[in-house]
């Protein structure tokens, strides 16, 4: 029931898995495979499906005794660019010190171990835009170039991203090498969740302890927000926790609607954990902006109100563009939701929501001792000039 369970069966993902094998299968007879470009909102099977077929494509490499290696590094947990090329070394037998090199240095030393070697590297960067925004694209952009000069091996890539707007950060020579081939992961529907809930139960319990209308309603609820499969395996699995403390026999409803509220909880919690402050400042904007227009909330009411609030902590206020990707960074955990509406010729904006109870994020904000004060803050007194329908 764990996150980074990859089962054997992946339910209504097998059309995904069988595209991604015919544009890596190149590589089974050591030709280059174009790269592929993987994108999807969280917890809709795209690491799972990636990772399934890497490890069917080293155990076919191992079967046929050929020079095919699978790498898979995920960005947001190694951190660095320093770290992620240090990972590429070490699948060429490059060992690199954990600190004291140039990343420059770090790199012609990958390059010189692949293409010293035979060896074809397929890698996944999972959560490529986490590096792409906190590094920027210079180094994806001589990733995509080091197989110029290259006579055999070299490098195929597999990025993946949870964020449908980073192709807008990219240079267009990066996107153009990076998104030879595309892979769209949609949301999963209710139905489809509960297969894949079903076949996790059938693994997980034993039979009669999760009833179908237990399943039903975890997939119900997950499916109401984008069809997150992580998110409906998390529930499942915390009101099986829930039972098993109060010495439940069977996993009932009610401890699925307990579950919901610890997970909203914890969610809270975690994203505040994560964020810098100027993305906790942002969070407080979007809990007063839905105080006073819950529905109608734009990027430009929030920048105006974050302005102000970083007026009162004095704090110097960050571009509205590195704002709007802290928004995004939001939606990514799932505290917020942003959409883009366009209003023809007068330009277009994001909406943004709370995904969460307000109350929720407040009880998470009042921890904050720098922000708690300006909880109880009127959003007139913070110079909300937010105008509601011309943003």
């Amino acid at each position: 029931m764990r996150a980074d369970y990859i089962p054997g069966n992946l339910p209504h993902r097998w059309e995904h898995i069988r595209r991604l094998g015919e544009i890596l299968s190149p590589g089974l007879k050591l030709y280059r495979p174009s790269n592929v470009f993987v994108y999807g909102k969280t917890g809709t099977g795209k690491t799972a499906v990636v990772k399934h077929v890497f490890r069917r494509f080293e155990e076919e490499a191992a079967s046929l005794g050929i020079p095919l290696k699978m790498v898979y590094v995920n960005c947001r947990m190694v951190g660095t660019e320093y770290r992620v090329l240090s990972e590429l070394c070490e699948s060429v037998g490059v060992h690199i010190p954990f600190t004291g090199l140039s990343k420059g240095e770090v790199f012609n030393r990958f390059r010189k171990g692949l293409l010293s070697s035979t060896k074809l590297l397929i890698v996944c960067l999972d959560e490529i835009d986490v590096l792409v925004r906190g590094f920027g694209d210079a180094l994806l952009y001589e990733l995509t170039r080091i197989n110029e000069g290259a006579q055999a091996g070299g490098l195929s890539i597999v990025g993946v991203s949870n964020d449908l707007m980073f192709k807008e950060m990219l240079d267009p020579r990066v996107l153009s090498s990076l998104s030879e081939e595309e892979i769209v992961f949609h949301p999963y529907t209710a139905i489809e969740l509960v297969d894949i809930l079903g076949e996790r139960a059938r693994l997980a319990f034993h039979e009669g302890v999760v009833p179908h209308s237990t399943i039903s309603l975890c997939a119900a609820l997950a499916a109401s927000e984008h069809g997150d499969a992580r998110r409906a395996i998390d529930l499942l699995r915390v009101a099986a926790e829930i039972a098993e403390r109060n010495d439940d026999s069977v996993v009932e409803e009610a401890h699925v609607r307990m579950a919901l509220g610890v997970i909203e909880q914890g969610r809270v919690f975690e994203a505040l954990s994560t964020l810098p402050l100027h993305g906790r400042v942002i969070l407080l904007a979007v809990y007063h902006a839905s105080l006073k227009s819950p529905a109608k909330i734009t990027s430009g009411m929030i920048y105006q109100v974050y302005r102000s609030l970083c007026s009162a902590l004095g704090l110097e206020p960050l571009t509205d563009r590195r704002v709007s990707t802290l928004i995004s960074e939001l939606d990514m955990l799932g505290v917020l939701s942003s959409s883009v509406v366009s209003f023809g010729r007068y330009g277009r904006t994001r909406r943004i929501s709370l995904k969460i109870p307000a109350d929720e994020v407040r009880a998470a904000l009042e921890r904050d001792e720098l922000l708690a004060p300006l909880l109880d803050q009127n959003s007139d007194s913070v110079a909300w000039q937010g105008r509601v329908e011309s943003e």
